[in-house]
């Protein structure tokens, strides 16, 4: 098991301690199998430990994990085959967004993600996953065209954010995201959402419209990142771990405030140790809804899809209060 953070010290230790006593039973010959044995058991009880109270920040962290799996890789799992399409048609190819025909159970449905990247040649490539206003252009353009052939949408969610620069906003950013979670809403195919990593802000929602939208457990969902809401109210990333708490952006607190429909367990200590048992899991979840969703009058799933998004964030105003009526002179 490779660690990274440091709340995985206490596995570190333990993993140190289990190498040398192995080392030391191929030297000397002697039987070490019971201390091996009762260290392995410590090792996997701390990891349980650890990984079932990991707080806010601390999944942050995990969703952020360079070995975590990406789109691409969920679709090399999950995919029987997959046809990627390019191009907004319009200013160019985001490569920070991908998306095509997949067929995944048996059922073919367009398929759409954000890409971060495996290495720093990669995530270059990849615009470190943060999509240009043509990027989500061309998720649009794929999901009308899964409208047109009466096909499902899949979307894989995991982004820092759109991509902020001068050259993004003066094409359109804020207005290609709007136009994505309009259309989104009244799409008449069924649309299956999950975040797979980082759901960060408008760059996360401009593909996270749908009937069904999941988190995996590590993930992350938030109007704002943990650092950039502890440098707008302290001024320093330092509390970035109080803010990650305050945001109350993990899975399970998402799932607590219905806004998401569901979490999807992870292996335990992240996507990242099992990438194949973490697919198909997900493959798994998506087969399943797929089916149930299909079957499903197209109207009435548009109007529930409109409805559950609606009713979040519903704000209940107090009672008006009394105020002493103002005397003008006329009236006196």
């Amino acid at each position: 098991m490779k660690i990274t953070f440091d709340f995985e010290k206490p596995l570190s230790d333990l993993q140190t301690q289990i190498e040398k006593i192995r080392q030391v039973e191929e030297k000397t010959k002697v039987d070490m199998s019971a201390t091996l044995n009762e260290l392995q058991d410590k090792f996997e009880e701390a990891k349980k430990t650890i990984y079932t109270n990991l707080s806010g920040w601390q999944k942050v962290q995990i969703s952020r994990h360079p070995d975590r799996p990406y789109t691409l890789q969920y679709i090399e799992l999950m995919c029987d085959d997959f046809i990627e399409l390019h191009g907004d048609r319009n200013v160019g190819d985001d490569k920070a967004i991908i998306g095509g025909w997949g067929t995944i159970g048996g059922q073919t449905a367009m398929i759409i993600g954000h890409q971060k990247g495996k290495n720093t040649k990669d995530r270059q490539y990849r615009n470190f996953g943060m999509a240009n206003p043509e990027g989500y252009r061309k998720a649009l353009r794929l999901m009308k065209m899964a409208e047109k052939f009466n096909k499902p949408v899949i979307t894989l969610i995991d982004t820092p954010g759109a991509y902020p620069g001068l050259e993004a906003e003066e094409r359109g950013q804020g207005e290609a995201i709007a136009r994505n979670i309009l259309e989104m809403s009244v799409l008449k195919v069924p649309v299956i959402c999950v975040v797979i990593g980082e759901g960060a802000s408008g760059g996360a929602i401009g593909i996270g419209i749908g009937d069904k939208v999941y988190m995996l457990e590590h993930t992350w969902y938030s109007v704002i990142s943990p650092e950039s809401c502890s440098s707008i109210l302290w001024r320093t990333w330092d509390y970035k771990e109080r803010a990650a708490e305050a945001l109350k952006l993990t899975s399970s607190e998402m799932f607590k405030n219905k806004l998401i429909d569901g979490i999807i367990k992870e292996p335990l200590g992240g996507a990242h140790q099992d990438p194949i048992a973490m697919a198909s899991v997900l493959k798994k979840q998506l087969v399943k809804d797929l089916k149930t969703l299909k079957d499903r009058n197209i109207d009435e799933l548009v109007s529930e899809r409109v409805d559950k998004f609606c009713s979040m964030g519903v704000v209940i105003e107090d009672e008006p209060v009394a105020t002493t009526p103002i005397v003008t002179d006329e009236e006196v």
